[in-house]
């Protein structure tokens, strides 16, 4: 299933509070970056995060994002709480080395 536009204007404006954004599409879905780094995607109407030793210890769902996918990545399900929001893509953000 293809993601919505309506869920990835939603997403972009959550994150857009942390840096500059760029949602790039990909086959139905988007890739996400923040300040230029590849921090993840737009996957089925889900936000998800490369996973990093920074980003671990905020216990998210490990899911795969699509059947030829070679690592899981993070699940946000939770989009509503921007404080956490905002800590975990950055410190994901960081822990991809930028």
């Amino acid at each position: 299933m293809a993601s919505t536009k309506d869920f990835q204007e939603k997403v972009v404006a959550k994150l857009e509070k942390f840096g500059e954004i760029k949602c790039r599409p990909m086959m139905g879905e988007y890739l996400l970056y923040l300040d230029e780094v590849l921090i993840g995607g737009i996957y089925d109407n889900k936000l998800l995060l490369k996973e990093t030793r920074e980003n671990l210890n905020y216990e998210l769902p490990q899911i795969i994002p699509y059947s030829s996918a070679k690592r899981t990545m993070l699940y946000v399900e939770d989009l509503g709480d921007e404080d956490i929001l905002g800590k975990i893509v950055l410190d994901t953000k960081r822990g991809l080395g930028k």
